[in-house]
């Protein structure tokens, strides 16, 4: 009756250890993303379905554009009323008149030279001269003013007309902006919305992504990032492809951490991907960090205070432990094959 429980006991093994990290993960298409309309408008028409495969630039739904489509047309109209041929005949009669301004103008100068030799020669009256000069001042007054006018007309033409294709141009993008074209060559995953309903710039109409290439977004704690570095080798699990195991690489590391979860993303590619394998799946992974042959182990349970372990003569011996994984730790030195160890009750 006074006998109690029987301590376990274990004597220290050589074995492979691995260290490892553990990350949460999600499956996604390489180019993913989440397809947003750039103006609010109802769904008029969805040309394709999920499951199919578009190319870049492709359209993939048409917003209804009435009100815009007028608009773009009344820009178009303006464009080609101010336009640098439309106003031809305008630069024409100016130009015109500027001729009419100029010959008159070398004509009054003719007279009035001729009248200023025969002044000389004193043939004439002062009040004909005179006559003369205001002639031509005057003719050179039309000049000037033909000649403005003229460059007054085709300033203002070029002005409307680079103003009015300005807004033909603006116009035609604002017609764009209602039809929504896929940015990638891959597959529609996902559509949101129906023919009817109303899209905005807030909610998303659509998911595109690859259809070949995949990789893993893992979720990995903020403790453990300092031991993750791009080519480290992750092994991933999937619950939709349950007792498989695929092996996968570090790729990238994003250098900021989300503050709600406390975690970094870093993303993992495959060396060899799954068969049907789809966006947004669950995943598990191990980061290996290192691993190390034949170590000398013992179970993790058989630590005492992280750096100690108890031998079966109640000796408590302090020891030196290198890489852990869930179930067993390695001990560096402070004990030997041939040391048995009792479990800590």
């Amino acid at each position: 009756m006074g006998c109690g429980k029987k301590q376990e006991k274990q004597y220290p093994q050589r074995e492979d250890i691995t260290q490892s990290v553990y990350a949460s993960g999600t499956i996604k298409s390489k180019s993913q993303y989440e397809v947003y309309s750039k103006v609010s408008g109802i769904i008029e028409s969805i040309l394709v379905k999920e499951g199919d495969v578009v190319a870049k630039g492709q359209t993939i739904i048409q917003l209804a554009n009435a009100a815009q489509s007028l608009n773009y047309e009344n820009a178009k109209q303006n464009a080609l009323f101010n336009s640098t041929q439309s106003n031809k005949e305008k630069i024409e009669q100016a130009k015109t008149e500027l001729e009419l301004a100029i010959s008159k103008m070398d004509n009054e100068a003719s007279l009035l030279a001729r009248q200023e030799k025969l002044w000389e020669q004193e043939i004439g009256t002062k009040n004909e001269l005179d006559q003369r000069a205001l002639s031509f001042k005057n003719a050179s007054t039309l000049y000037k003013a033909a000649k403005l006018k003229l460059d007054d007309i085709e300033k203002q033409i070029n002005f409307q007309n680079s103003q009015t294709n300005r807004s033909a141009a603006i116009s035609a993008v604002n017609m764009n902006d209602f039809i929504i074209k896929s940015q990638v060559n891959g597959k529609v995953y996902t559509i949101n919305k129906q023919i009817g309903e109303l899209a905005n710039t807030q909610s998303p109409i659509a998911i595109i992504g690859d259809a070949n290439d995949f990789y893993v977004e893992l979720q990995i704690d903020e403790f453990d990032i300092n031991t993750i570095s791009k080519g480290l080798k992750v092994l991933v699990s999937m619950d939709s492809h349950k007792g498989e195991v695929y092996e996968a690489v570090i790729e990238k590391i994003y250098p900021i951490m989300n503050e709600r979860t406390r975690t970094f993303k870093a993303d993992a590619l495959f060396v060899k991907r799954p068969e049907n394998i789809y966006p947004n799946l669950s995943a598990e992974a191990n980061i290996i960090i290192q691993v190390k042959n034949k170590a000398l182990t013992i179970p993790r349970a058989y630590l005492v205070e992280d750096t100690y372990v108890l031998l079966a003569n109640k000796e408590k011996r302090k020891v030196t432990v290198g890489l852990k994984d869930y179930d067993k730790v390695e001990i560096i030195n402070g004990i030997t094959e041939k040391d048995e160890l009792v479990k800590p009750e």
